[in-house]
């Protein structure tokens, strides 16, 4: 079962449920196919929301090794799901959402504070 705080969901293909992770491997993957400088160009470029056919099936394809499967982008272009071009986009925003999350840094500090030292 996915666990979404490890940055994980899972997907339904032709009838078969697929848990998906944008490993740090996954990532460094996506970074060259993007030519991406790094993970915060990646993120902007994701933040823009102006996905191609070409950048879903990359994203969920990545998504599907960093989480242990062998598909080839190619074979992952030929996969059906319920819902259509819809459901891909919603595949890949929720695999997004999940790796580059609304908990940065400062949100961590900020929920979790430090106890204060030397007091």
């Amino acid at each position: 079962m996915a666990n979404p705080r490890r940055g994980e969901i899972t997907a339904e293909f032709d009838g078969h449920s697929h848990d998906l992770c944008l490993t740090l491997g996954a990532l460094a993957e996506l970074e060259q196919k993007f030519g991406a400088g790094g993970l915060a160009e990646l993120a902007s470029r994701f933040e823009n929301a102006k996905l191609s056919a070409r950048d879903l099936i990359a994203v969920i394809a990545c998504g599907l090794r960093g989480a242990g499967a062998t598909y080839s982008d190619d074979e992952v272009a030929a996969f059906k799901v319920t819902g259509g071009l819809h459901m891909y986009v919603r595949i890949a925003a929720d695999l997004l959402a999940a790796t580059f999350g609304d908990l940065t840094p400062d949100a961590e500090i900020n929920a979790n504070p430090r106890p204060p030292q030397g007091v």
